[in-house]
Formats: structure tokens, C-alpha cells, sequence
């Protein structure tokens, strides 16, 4: 019973790790300076609106929130 439990629990450690590795963000360089891009974009958006911008400012935020930002997050690389 007892080596029953104990082989349970390493099959269990060997998912969690495996899961685990899976899961793991690699952000890179590039990630962080798509996301700096799309939170600069989202700024200047605002600050457009602000000014009374009605053409240039909604593209700065589409672009933020819509390209900059997921590309950001999603964008994996080379992998090594």
C-alpha cells in the first residue's frame, strides 16, 4: 500500500514539472518592447483624445490594445 502511494506521488511530481515546462512564459527582449510600444501607443492615444484628435487618436489605441500588446504576450521567438 504504502509503495503504491509513493509511485502515485512521483507520477504526480513528473505531471506537475511536465505541466509546468508547458506553461513557462519566455518572454524576450522583444516581447518587452512590443508591450512598452503598445502602452506608449495607448498614451498617446489618450493624450490625442484629450487634445480633440478624432482620427489619430482612435488608430493609437486600436494599435495598442489590439496589435502592440497581444503580439506582445503571444509573441514566442526562435525556440532554442
Amino acid at each position: 500500500m504504502k509503495e503504491r502511494r509513493k509511485k502515485i506521488k512521483r507520477e504526480i511530481k513528473k505531471q506537475k514539472e511536465k505541466y509546468a515546462k508547458k506553461q513557462k512564459l519566455h518572454f524576450g527582449p522583444l516581447n518587452y518592447v512590443l508591450l512598452i510600444l503598445g502602452v506608449i501607443s495607448i498614451g498617446a492615444g489618450f493624450y490625442f483624445l484629450n487634445e480633440g484628435s478624432i482620427t489619430l487618436a482612435p488608430i493609437l489605441m486600436v494599435l495598442g490594445y489590439l496589435v502592440f500588446i497581444p503580439v506582445g504576450l503571444l509573441w514566442r521567438g526562435k525556440e532554442k
